[in-house]
């Protein structure tokens, strides 16, 4: 789950739902991707009073949006970043998202360091979860051949 950040989008807040607009920031600097790596640990009862409960069943608990309901979908801002919705850790340059026709936001680079993967074997398939490498927050698959 993702939220972005605001870089020089004038005109574009009113795209944004409230919940977005609060976690935007001002213009965007390279200093703001060198965050620190240090892994975040909280209890699920922790996590549970920062997120939304939708935020919670997909970050923490695996879930998934229903396609293309996401409000990052069909959302391509000229420049700035998305965060992880959890630990706010700089995971994907507006350049990088592209329009992929799953229903899902996708991109084809990642910040250095910012994501890992594990391969999913879950409900008979075989497919690769993306997390955010510093709170294991659950950020979407990508499925084999994709």
């Amino acid at each position: 789950m993702l939220k972005a950040i605001k870089s020089a989008f004038a005109g574009k807040q009113d795209h944004l739902s409230a919940s977005a607009e609060q976690s935007l920031s001002a213009k965007s600097s390279s200093a703001q991707m060198a965050q620190s790596t240090e892994k975040i640990r909280k209890s699920d009862d922790e996590w549970k009073k920062e997120l939304s409960p939708e935020q919670f069943r997909i970050l923490r608990k695996k879930g998934t949006e229903r396609a293309g309901t996401g409000e990052y979908d069909g959302f391509y801002p000229p420049e700035g970043y998305f965060v992880c919705a959890a630990c706010r850790n700089p995971l994907y340059s507006a350049e990088s998202k592209f329009k992929s026709g799953c229903g899902w936001p996708a991109f084809d680079k990642c910040f250095k360091g910012s994501v890992k993967t594990e391969t999913d074997v879950a409900f008979g398939m075989r497919r690769v979860e993306i997390m955010c490498q510093k709170c294991d927050g659950h950020l979407g698959h990508v499925f084999e051949g994709e």
